[in-house]
Formats: structure tokens, sequence, C-alpha cells
């Protein structure tokens, strides 16, 4: 089982995009003739796939009612390779993240928000330092 692809509703669609370009390289793919005609947005791809789709939070002017919004995704994770490397992207584009090294499973993650708000999470599989005191 894997992730197919996360969907991100945004009011700001272009720097959502913008974001998941800059920071995780992805490229704007084809959307299907269908999609294309009724939802306006981006679908995002990596290695070929689809990975990232951006929707606007409003359709036609009008807001999504309060149901729809009442559950979602609290947030999404990648999983990468370069964690050095990641954090001196990030330092250079200028986005604010958070740290959190677990020691016990040998993972550093990488917290950050994308233009939208929605929380976005880093996975490298990397030794963590030990900290001396």
């Amino acid at each position: 089982m894997y992730i197919d692809h996360i969907t991100f509703r945004t009011h700001d669609m272009d720097g959502t995009r913008d974001f998941f370009i800059s920071v995780f390289d992805l490229q704007v793919g084809q959307r299907p003739a269908l999609i294309h005609s009724r939802i306006p947005g981006y679908w995002l791809y990596s290695q070929g796939k689809p990975l990232v789709h951006i929707i606007p939070a409003r359709v036609q002017g009008a807001p999504l009612p309060f149901a729809a919004l009442k559950e979602g995704i609290d947030h999404v994770a990648f999983h990468l390779e370069g964690y050095g490397a990641f954090r001196e992207k990030l330092d250079g584009l200028g986005i604010n993240y958070s740290l959190m090294d677990l020691a016990d499973i040998q993972e550093r993650r990488i917290f950050m928000r994308a233009p939208g708000g929605q929380l976005i999470e880093a996975v490298f599989s990397e030794a963590v330092p030990e900290v001396t005191q």
C-alpha cells in the first residue's frame, strides 16, 4: 500500500503550487480532461506520477459549506533523502520550519507550513547525532 496522491484545498493556489515545486522539486503535469473542465487546479508530479493535487477552497466564487470543512487531513509527510541539503534548501528559500529528531527509530523530521497553512512534514531515515552534555 502507498499514498496515491494528496489533495490540498487552498485560497492561494499559485503560492501553494510554487511552494511544492520549489521545496519538493515537483513538476506541473497534465490533468484528465473531465477534471480540467470542471475544477480549476494543478496536478504536481514526482517521478512521472501525480502526487499532489491543488484545488481552490472556493468554487465559482462560493466558499465550501461548513460541513465540508469539519474533517480533514492534519498533515502530509514525504519520505526524502538528504536531510542536510534539504535544510539548506529551506534556508535558501526563506521557509520557516521546526525540527524533530527521533533517536529511538533513527529518523529526523522537518515540519513547515504551505502558503495556505497546511502542515507539511519531511521524514529522513538518517542517523540522529548523539547529544553531548
